[in-house]
């Protein structure tokens, strides 16, 4: 064969790229309960459908004859892939050379993974370990100089990091240190994973000790640390796990917004009735309720997907399908202050809907609002203005949505339940109930006088109370047609999967008007 020595040395370079750091290093790896770069993609991907670019990219050393005498790989390992059948793009940090450091890369790699993506509309994995950005303190002396964060020609990555949110969906896990931007790459995504033995920080412990913060990884960037404070979706225990979490979200969206979310088979009648759900809202207004119980009747049986739990807790947020079609479901929560919209709830609210718009899902909100959250902790986290915001969020969509009012709507926020100029579908439960403000609390203030003057003041209060509740019966409301229908609780799948259906039709495969942000 002509060409046997060629094929030899290429099939030596790709065997030296697949060492990757070295035995030791990869010893060190599986020490520290992490799998390698290359046997997360074949955990994540279908079966032996990984087609790399640039395995063989990397630096060597030759000998005086010009023979290849050492060769270190890139650190980043990228290329296309199936999963669960689609086509994506899957780019991952090699922890084994350079701990996942952009010294040891080059920055063509991850470039053109993103590149690839956008241009070919493939949805896109980001497996992060390290930093991946400009390189480390070493860099300076390698180089000669210090690197200039988007300086003349540096700026693609960057671009690309946040343009392909508005294109193709992203994905990313983090899967053990990870700092800089690495996690900056993690947070720009519409989902992210992170394991629990993992942690992400814009710097790790010993840069941070300089502030003299004395912190261990777990304290500065941990889970609990960084899904509470939405910095990261969700976490799990396995890496085996952050990829089936991976795999199901995909699931939900198109591969780009040229495209629109798949219809699945369903075996759940869209008919089927939960007598459970006459008894879900206690009488007593004051008695809290589950209402993810709520969520799993209404939605097709498992189908419920949920992101950011820990994070802005009075609203829950999700994927589901609804008689096999895709939506994005959003909830109240009023174990957490009421499903007062506080400041992160709010933040939620925004990235949810953003969603929702670019990837053509409908909305469903199961509301239970009794207005934006109060007192000084509100006011010092300026709650009205991350308030509106999240109203714009939801005035500016354009996808179809359908509301349920499951018991509170107050106020401004609880106005929001639905994108106003535009016709939506809303339903209201039995248990349901509105106004400008609730009246605990505001009776006294707008009857002080009258109760005051009272021979019994405890009793005028209550009389008035019997009053005005008698009045704000929402089937006073629906008299005037206020509210169009008010319905039994057990009908809420059936109207839900109708409302599935009507969307279906109206969804359409073009980019969305604004562009996403992380």
């Amino acid at each position: 064969m002509v060409w046997q020595a060629e094929l030899d040395e290429l099939r030596q370079r790709e065997a030296l790229a697949h060492d990757m750091g070295g035995a030791d290093k990869v010893k060190r790896q599986h020490d520290g309960g992490r799998l390698t770069v290359r046997e997360r993609i074949d955990w994540l991907v279908d079966a032996g459908s990984f087609h790399e670019t640039g395995a063989i990219a990397g630096k060597a050393s030759y000998d005086a004859a010009g023979k290849l005498k050492e060769f270190t790989p890139s650190n980043c390992v990228f290329g296309r892939a199936m999963v669960d059948g689609r086509q994506v793009v899957v780019v991952g940090d090699d922890f084994t050379v350079r701990g996942g450091s952009a010294d040891a890369t080059i920055r063509e790699k991850p470039i053109m993974a993103e590149r690839l993506a956008n241009e070919f509309q493939l949805p896109i994995i980001r497996i992060i370990e390290g930093s991946g950005g400009g390189g480390s303190v070493k860099t300076i002396e390698t180089t000669g100089r210090a690197n200039l964060p988007n300086g003349v020609g540096g700026g693609q990555l960057f671009n690309y990091t946040t343009l392909n949110l508005s294109v193709v969906p992203v994905v990313g896990l983090g899967l053990g240190s990870v700092a800089g931007l690495g996690a900056a790459r993690l947070a720009a995504s519409h989902y992210s994973v992170m394991t629990r033995s993992s942690a992400m920080f814009v710097a790790g412990p010993p840069v941070v000790a300089r502030l003299g913060q004395d912190l261990g990884k777990q304290e500065l960037g941990g889970w609990e640390v960084q899904c509470k404070a939405g910095g990261v979706d969700h976490a799990v225990d396995t890496e085996e796990e952050a990829f089936a979490c991976a795999r199901r979200f995909l699931s939900y969206l198109p591969s780009s917004v040229h495209g629109v979310p798949p219809v699945l088979p369903c075996e759940d009648d869209p008919e089927r009735r939960d007598e459970t759900l006459m008894d879900a809202v206690p009488r007593d207004r004051r008695r809290v309720y589950q209402m993810r119980p709520i969520v799993e009747s209404v939605v097709d049986q498992g189908s419920f997907f949920e992101m950011g739990r820990l994070f802005g807790r009075p609203v829950i947020t999700g994927l589901a399908r609804l008689g096999g079609h895709p939506v994005a479901l959003m909830a109240s929560d009023p174990f957490f202050y009421g499903g007062s919209w506080t400041t992160d709830a709010c933040q939620k609210v925004v990235r949810f809907v953003d969603l929702a718009e670019t990837f053509h899902l409908p909305v469903v909100y199961l509301a239970d609002c009794p207005g934006f959250m109060i007192g000084l902790d509100a006011e010092r986290s300026a709650t009205i203005r991350h308030g509106v915001r999240a109203m714009a969020a939801v005035n500016q969509t354009t996808i179809p949505w359908c509301t349920v009012i499951i018991r509170n709507a107050f106020g401004v926020a609880g106005a929001v339940h639905q994108p106003a100029g535009r016709l939506s579908l809303r339903y209201a439960w039995l248990s349901s109930r509105w106004g400008s403000l609730p009246l605990e609390g505001g009776i006294e203030a707008a009857y002080r006088a009258e109760i005051e003057a009272a021979e019994d003041p405890a009793a005028k209060l209550a009389e008035i109370e019997t009053r005005l509740n008698q009045l704000r019966s929402p089937f006073r409301t629906a008299e005037t047609f206020w509210v169009e229908e008010i319905i039994d609780p057990r009908e809420t799948r059936r109207l839900l999967c109708d409302f599935a259906r009507l969307a279906e039709p109206l969804r359409r495969p073009q980019p969305s008007r604004l562009q996403m942000r992380p």
